[in-house]
């Protein structure tokens, strides 16, 4: 039996079923008590059963046969299902889709553990992620918005800045309780294995193991030893695992340093980066309420971490 082909004679005899009349059927799908009795007729020969008899009472009155009564529940449900996919289709295509370019350092450390309170906020805003390291075109590939790090300045782009942010060591508190008595000593960190960032450009701004020290007089010329990646979340893992000290992020460390994976060394010493987060949109799409609600939302979460215990 071709399912889709007869959908109209299923949906005649669950109607009449219902109503067990061809009129008050009719009445329900908008088509004539004749035509309802016509399709009826047709499923009936189509399966080689009687689906109804007829009940004198007073008015004509439909009643099914012992075999309609047995597999009606089963059409009904198919129906039900068939409803619900129609409307979730309905919900589905009625959301707003918002694609947001980030990097996987920041959706990963700070954007996805929070994303579900946009969720929640926002149910009818469906987030798309490109997380492409290169520069994207925001018109070719469908960028509506993204969080970049760096001076501020990117060219036919409006720039925002979300977060400013902090450099500092940290390590695991079982490195610091192994190497406490050498930590005490900030000059003894070229003694000890630390891990190296290499995911920016030095020419960026971007705060190096070399920079950072020599900001503090501490000459680095000869400090070879630990780990060298180019990714700053691999950085901090290395340094969660044991494996060094790592130059941290405020932004991507807060979570870690939160839960305690992490620890700060020298709190005294305040290193702010040249290099900061920014909210990025084209300036004809700074009127879309999906851009609108998610900066707002970015900035909401920003002052809820500002709030919270300073590290």
């Amino acid at each position: 039996m071709d399912i889709p082909k007869h959908l109209n004679a299923l949906k005649a005899f669950e109607a009449s079923a219902r109503h067990q009349s061809f009129s008050g059927a009719a009445q329900e799908l908008n088509v004539t008590s004749a035509a309802v009795g016509q399709s009826v007729r047709s499923l009936e020969e189509l399966l080689g059963i009687t689906l109804f008899y007829r009940q004198s009472s007073g008015k004509k009155r439909l009643k099914l046969t012992e075999l309609a009564e047995q597999i009606l529940p089963d059409i009904q449900t198919g129906f039900d299902y068939l409803s619900k996919a129609v409307n979730k289709a309905k919900v589905s295509s009625a959301k707003q889709k918002l694609t947001v370019a980030i990097s996987p350092t920041f959706a990963s450390k700070w954007l996805l553990p929070r994303i579900h309170c946009f969720q929640q906020a926002y149910p009818e805003i469906e987030i798309n992620f490109d997380t492409d390291l290169k520069p994207v075109d925001f018109s070719s590939h469908g960028i509506d918005i993204a969080v970049r790090y760096g001076t501020g300045y990117w060219s036919g782009l409006v720039a925002e800045k979300l977060m400013e942010e902090e450099i500092f060591p940290v390590c695991s508190p079982d490195f610091y309780q192994k190497y406490q008595s050498q930590l005490k000593d900030i000059k003894k960190l070229l003694d000890l294995p630390l891990i190296h960032c290499l995911s920016m450009d030095n020419n960026s701004g971007f705060i190096t193991w070399d920079k950072w020290l020599k900001s503090n007089y501490i000459t680095s010329e000869n400090n070879q030893s630990g780990f060298k990646i180019n990714n700053s979340a691999g950085v901090l893992q290395l340094a969660i695992d044991g494996h060094g000290i790592a130059l941290a992020r405020s932004v991507i460390a807060c979570d870690d340093l939160k839960k305690g994976n992490l620890m700060r060394l020298y709190p005294e010493i305040s290193c702010i980066s040249p290099l900061a987060y920014y909210i990025v949109y084209r300036e004809e799409s700074c009127t879309l309420s999906k851009l609108t609600a998610f900066k707002e939302w970015l900035i909401q979460e920003k002052i809820k971490e500002n709030n919270q215990i300073k590290y």
